[in-house]
């Protein structure tokens, strides 16, 4: 039977949405081991002069807990 456990992140990125994702399964992997999934929960940008500048994500990462 396997364990699973779940953080949740915010990240953010200059370039896209799925930029952000990636950015924070990367941030998570280089802290935990075993990851099976993302979800992201919420999307938001940052809006500056009428132009988008950064795009963000709430992102919950479910991973295996070794045990």
């Amino acid at each position: 039977m396997a364990v699973m456990k779940v953080i949740e992140l915010m990240a953010q990125s200059t370039e896209s949405w799925e930029d952000a994702a990636r950015q924070a399964v990367a941030a998570a992997a280089k802290s935990v081991r075993g990851i099976r999934s993302v979800y992201i929960q919420d999307f938001s940008a940052v809006v500056e002069n009428d132009q988008l500048v950064a795009y963000r994500v709430n992102a919950k990462v479910t991973f295996e807990v070794e045990l």
